[in-house]
């Protein structure tokens, strides 16, 4: 990278000197032979990094430091506000130049924040070494910032004018000033993952990580190793000591996706964690603490699992301090129109530059469909729209919508449910009912090839077989008894 170097030094040879080393590496140099010249050049010109000498007129190198990291005390004593965390640097990056004699305030000076101190004096190899190696971390954290900013934008804080999703997103934002558990409820697709993702950067840890793991990804001895990591020698190809999760995500935010499908024997271990934020690495005997802000989120009826004896109950009422339960899309068709105006004008958008809009019949449409994959389902269905739409209007035809679901709505449903029993039924069992419903209609239409029908039911091959498991639907034609 190319970039901006200030030197502030008030003697003219070594100014002089460093400007042509600084050109020769192909930067741009800037000058400035006091303190207060150099805060109006940096707070004017913005400059990547600023080699800073600490004996200078007007104002010293040290108090030019605090004031450019707003760090400025009466008295300037370094008390515990005016240490800046080791390894955490903001644009400018100071690198202090420094004589013998200077030493220990060099060392005050990176304490306040500085990257790295050179002593007077020295040779151009030296310095241009600190340079470079400044500069990479200039450049780093410019990448980390664009990755940041990219997840940010993928994960978006839900907009939304519902007022059921209003509800649930106020209550979100009021926990995410506290670290209290947080347990995020409803079908697959709501969007309990941006939800989580919103209530880490509402919180006072936004500037940490935010951890995700899914707990149906990783069988039971997996999943161990995934949150609390292992020390060398606990299994076979254990050649070091290996964070968890839980390590990584030390002051920051772990999320626990489908918390309703982690096995037993770990919901006793994570209770462990909840209740005193301590653990031990698989094999090891020195117990880790930790200071980790947890969300969980499940599509399951945990009341129910627990009923079954599939879930603890102790670990339930540790994760449901704050419940919230988002709105499956069905239930919150006003967010419908909000929802495509977001995903067209996202930028990401597979680097299309026309503006596409959805034709009156695609939307009337869209409006019909019951949407059992919710939101994330709208959006697969709108990318491949805006794949397939050779036109700035995406008609019917490019929605790939179920025939049964895009029809009249007078056109009855193949083999429905008979509307006065699902009524009288709990909620979950209503949706349970239809879901199935839905699955086996689309396995009817595809000739029970499961392939297609997942496809046309806009799911994954593998989460389509899961459901089958799940609601004990066996994928095949009903044999036909003999004539």
């Amino acid at each position: 990278m190319r970039a901006k170097i200030l030197i502030v030094d008030d003697d003219p040879d070594i100014r002089l000197s460093l400007q042509n080393r600084i050109s020769f590496m192909g930067h741009d140099p800037l000058t400035a032979m006091d303190g207060k010249e150099a805060l109006r050049v940096i707070q004017e010109e913005e400059p990547d990094l600023v080699l800073l000498d600490l004996e200078l007129p007007l104002l010293s190198g040290l108090d030019l430091l605090r004031q450019v990291r707003g760090t400025v005390t009466q008295n300037h004593s370094l008390d515990e506000e005016t240490l800046q965390p080791p390894g955490t640097y903001t644009t400018p990056i100071f690198v202090i130049l420094t004589a013998y004699g200077t030493i220990e305030r060099a060392v005050e000076a990176m304490q306040l924040g500085a990257f790295d101190f050179v002593p007077k004096p020295f040779t151009a190899d030296h310095l241009t070494v600190v340079i470079n190696k400044a500069l990479a971390t200039v450049a780093l954290h410019r990448h980390v910032d664009t990755l940041r900013k990219e997840v940010d934008n993928q994960f978006e804080p839900i907009v939304s004018t519902s007022r059921q999703m209003d509800e649930q997103l106020t209550m979100a934002k009021q926990a995410a000033s506290s670290s209290v558990t947080v347990l995020l409820l409803g079908e697959t697709g709501t969007g309990k993952e941006v939800v989580a993702r919103a209530i880490h950067r509402w919180s006072p840890r936004s500037t940490k990580p935010f951890i995700a793991v899914n707990c149906a990804a990783f069988p039971d001895n997996l999943l161990e190793n995934e949150l609390f990591g292992h020390e060398k020698g606990a299994f076979t190809g254990a050649v070091k000591r290996e964070p968890g999760k839980i390590e990584i995500a030390d002051g920051g935010t772990l999320f626990l996706d489908e918390i309703g499908d982690m096995p037993l024997t770990m919901q006793s271990h994570l209770l462990r964690v909840l209740q005193d934020q301590k653990f031990y690495r698989v094999g090891g005997t020195q117990e880790v603490r930790t200071n980790v802000r947890f969300i969980a989120a499940t599509n399951k009826d945990l009341t129910q699992a627990i009923l079954q004896g599939t879930f603890r109950k102790d670990l339930y009422f540790r994760l449901a301090v704050i419940t919230i339960a988002l709105p499956p899309l069905r239930e919150r068709m006003e967010d419908l129109s909000t929802l495509v105006d977001r995903f067209f004008n996202r930028p990401s958008n597979m680097g299309l530059s026309r503006r596409l809009t959805l034709s009156d019949e695609a939307f009337q449409a869209l409006q019909r469909y019951p949407w059992p994959g919710n939101v994330r389902e709208l959006e697969n269905v709108l990318t491949r729209a805006l794949i397939l739409c050779p036109d700035d209007t995406i008609g019917l035809k490019h929605l790939s919508l179920t025939a049964a679901t895009t029809s009249a709505a007078s056109t009855p449903p193949v083999n429905p449910e008979p509307m006065p029993d699902i009524l009288s039924r709990s909620y979950h069992k209503s949706m349970d009912a239809y879901s199935q419903n839905l699955i086996e209609a689309a396995l009817r239409r595809n000739g029970w090839n499961q392939t297609k029908a997942a496809a046309e039911l806009g799911l994954q091959r593998t989460y389509f077989t899961k459901l089958l498991r799940q609601k004990q639907i066996s994928g095949r034609p009903p044999a036909t008894s003999p004539g």
